[in-house]
């Protein structure tokens, strides 16, 4: 029998006694000669046999590499639109009003419908059913559609429109909606379940209605301001539980073999065999995000600013309780820098292909994707990657210099050669003064021949990571950690020899990231001036670099009056620092580190306020009270009233955009679950996921405070690593500035009581 009188035949089965299909099934009734009933044949018989091809990839990897590069356009959109949930790199979606459009190369973007007209395709409801039965699929309440092409993390500074209406409801009708229950509740009124109605008779009804007309009114004439005013009023956050909880995260991204001490139960070993395939053992490291790619890039980004949190507010870690937390997680990513430092100028810096990684749906302990490895060296060049690389060892040895001096010894060995390496693939001189003239002709030749940024030599990474501020920044930013932990002038020398060429003091950013990293190295420059720590030929240029830093913080308070739109970071209503639409608590969590650390910068050297674009000024309290406002934020106060911690509070987003915590634990089930079998399964459901991702920090409402706790708005559902580590040593630092002003106050009582006791005997 031929594919098409099988799949006319499955259409024209009758309907079973337990499950009986519905009626009328327009394909039976469907002419074979008719134009559309070929069409409709022809695409099941296409996505049958594409379903043969996926359950031949589950066991060999190279037919999933066939199905995907196929040219045949007819499967592309069918893979596309129907079994896989992502693109390629060929076609990539953008979502503008609720349509699905694909972008054509110079051709502009097609609407999806135009592009299947023009194949043939026309799908009403009766035909889906028709396919659906035979795929054997079965019909879920929410299909996976076509979503994130890719991360996109370079493609997030591309112009994306998106719909207001694809979200939640605006602030104002929310916290109406809330009200009204809440008011329904008071009066003793049990909430109705969904589809039934309460009551509509009766005081107690009339009441209820009474009220949350009345409070809807009020909420429309005092507007959003209300709520937030309200929510601040509110007492003080547990920063220390917070503190923990975002330590407990980073064990939840862990890969490799985990240790006896792991404390997040549902996780299990994976990635065991990654490096295998090139000879090297790169097991271990980090998951970026929700999905089993281990990016060098952001994850060096994500142990720098751990190690930075360290540097600063070690001794409030320690106070809490979490020293040895702490050490453990900039350590389990600092080995595994270690281990993809195979030679001083090679650097494992990607395991795991995005592409087909974001094909699947599955626990990191089922991965059956690609775990190609990739390299930057001498023939690949990646100055950024590697200077991020050798950042975060350097920050890291001055956290394990007291602890461990000899692993912290290991890792400025490896952060040297890393940025020295590098440095001469950018045609620097300075660290070659000192080397033979054996040595200094073969790092020259490497200077004069090899350079470029890491994602031209690993096309696989551009999709996700894509360096699109350059190499500059990040050999700035090495240089001035590897200053800091060795106190060695030649690298203050090279901050400030090329502090205009790389950016350093013409760069007005404000923002900062994984990938953007001149305020950092604003900010570090500026703390080397206050403490005195430079030479009088240093001074001029620190200075520049000073009002770059204030340049920063003055954009996040607002108070830059020159300097053009740019010039400021725009606030949600609610408060937050909005900079981008894809995962801005990302600038949100970086930037609360920034002027927390600044402000105290400012107090240490005894100066009082900094000096704004167009004449404004503001002091080191309000710096700290934006960074304070900002943690908070996060932590519940704001219009919605969600802690964008996950675990943290009374409510948190549930249903978090994790390949892990969205699947039953392994150790519960260790039943295989399949890559599309994932998607069918577990990612379209509306529950909870059955696993909470303790700590994580997800993207993060708009820029008008809303948020939608859906799993497939990955824009805002999506934690990533380098969300939290900043937030590590704020929740520290808050954590023992809450714990003396209650001790203050506790000072302050007695005095109070013993001066009330006074008046009155008078």
């Amino acid at each position: 029998m031929r594919m098409v009188d099988r799949v006319r035949a499955l259409c024209q089965q009758q309907p079973s006694a337990t499950r009986p299909r519905p009626q009328p099934i327009r394909c039976t009734r469907t002419r074979a000669r008719s134009r559309r009933g070929q069409n409709l044949l022809r695409e099941a018989y296409l996505l049958l046999k594409l379903r043969f091809f996926l359950a031949r990839a589950r066991a060999s990897p190279n037919t999933m590499e066939r199905v995907h590069h196929t040219h045949n356009p007819i499967i592309l959109q069918l893979q596309r639109r129907l079994i896989f949930p992502r693109v390629s790199s060929r076609s990539q979606p953008l979502h503008t009003r609720g349509v699905l459009y694909f972008s054509r190369g110079r051709g502009g973007a097609v609407p999806i419908q135009r592009a299947r007209a023009r194949l043939g395709f026309v799908h009403p409801g009766g035909y889906k059913r028709c396919l659906r039965l035979a795929l054997g699929l079965k019909k879920t309440a929410r299909r996976p559609s076509v979503r994130h092409a890719a991360r996109g993390r370079s493609r997030l500074r591309s112009t994306r429109s998106s719909s207001s209406s694809s979200l939640a409801l605006d602030t104002q009708q929310a916290e109406a909606i809330n009200h009204m229950r809440a008011a329904a509740a008071a009066q003793g009124q049990r909430p109705h379940a969904k589809g039934t109605t309460p009551s509509s008779s009766g005081p107690r009804a009339m009441r209820a209605r009474a009220a949350a007309a009345l409070l809807l009114l009020l909420l429309v004439a005092v507007g959003v301001g209300a709520s937030v005013a309200e929510a601040k009023a509110q007492h003080g956050h547990n920063y220390e539980d917070a503190l923990r909880k975002s330590l407990l995260y980073f064990e939840a991204q862990r890969s490799g073999r985990l240790p006896h001490s792991q404390r997040v139960s549902w996780r299990d070993h994976s990635g065991l065999t990654d490096g295998l395939e090139q000879g090297v053992d790169l097991v271990g490291g980090y998951y970026d995000a929700g999905d089993h790619v281990k990016f060098g890039l952001p994850m060096a980004f994500t142990v720098t600013m751990l190690s930075w949190s360290m540097i600063e507010y070690g001794e409030d870690v320690e106070a809490a309780g979490e020293l040895a937390h702490a050490l453990e997680s900039i350590k389990w990513g600092t080995d595994y820098f270690i281990k993809a430092h195979t030679k001083p100028d090679e650097l494992w810096a990607e395991v795991g292909d995005g592409d087909t990684d974001h094909y699947c749906w599955q626990r990191p302990e089922d991965m059956t994707t690609s775990r190609q490895a990739y390299k930057v060296d001498r023939e690949r060049p990646g100055s950024d990657v590697a200077g991020e690389t050798a950042a975060a060892m350097a920050a890291a040895s001055i956290v394990f210099r007291k602890s461990n001096p000899h692993y912290a010894h290991l890792l400025l060995h490896h952060a040297q050669q890393l940025l020295e390496s590098w440095w001469l693939a950018c045609g620097a001189k300075e660290p070659a003064r000192n080397l033979t003239k054996e040595r200094k002709g073969r790092l020259f030749e490497f200077a004069d021949k090899y350079r470029g940024k890491y994602d031209s030599s690993i096309a696989e990474v551009k999709s996700y990571y894509a360096s699109v501020s350059g190499y500059k920044d990040e050999l700035l930013w090495a240089a001035l950690w590897l200053h800091r932990a060795t106190g060695k002038t030649q690298y203050l020398d090279y901050v400030v020899d090329k502090a205009d060429c790389f950016g350093g003091t013409g760069w007005a950013i404000t923002e900062f990231s994984w990938d953007v990293k001149y305020a950092g190295v604003q900010i570090l420059a500026a703390r080397l001036l206050s403490r005195g720590e430079h030479e009088a030929r240093h001074r001029s240029t620190l200075e520049q670099y000073r009002a770059k830093a204030e340049h920063y913080v003055c954009g996040c308070l607002g108070r830059n009056a020159a300097g053009g739109a740019d010039a400021n970071v725009e606030r949600s209503p609610g408060g937050m620092l909005y900079v981008r639409q894809w995962n801005n608590m990302q600038y949100v969590t970086n930037a609360a580190f920034l002027l927390a650390a600044y402000a105290d910068y400012m107090r240490d050297a005894g100066v009082e306020t900094v000096s704004c674009a167009g004449g404004e000024t503001a002091d080191a309290r309000e710096v700290a009270a934006l960074a304070r406002a900002q943690v908070d934020y996060v932590l519940g106060t704001n219009p919605r009233g969600i802690s964008y911690l996950v675990g943290y509070g009374a409510k948190y987003p549930n249903r978090v955009h994790h390949r892990a915590a969205s699947i039953v634990p392994y150790k519960h089930s260790k039943e295989f679950i399949g890559c599309t079998q994932g998607f069918d399964h577990w990612f379209g459901r509306r529950s909870s996921n059955p696993n909470v991702l303790v700590g994580a920090i997800v993207g993060g409402p708009d820029r008008r405070d809303r948020f939608r706790d859906n799993r497939e708005n990955y824009m805002q559902t999506e934690a990533c690593t380098y969300n939290t580590a900043p937030m590590v040593g704020v929740f520290a630092k808050l954590n023992r500035m809450a714990r003396e002003e209650r001790e203050q106050e506790e000072v302050a009582a007695p005095a109070r009581s013993t001066a009330t006791l006074t008046a009155a005997d008078v």
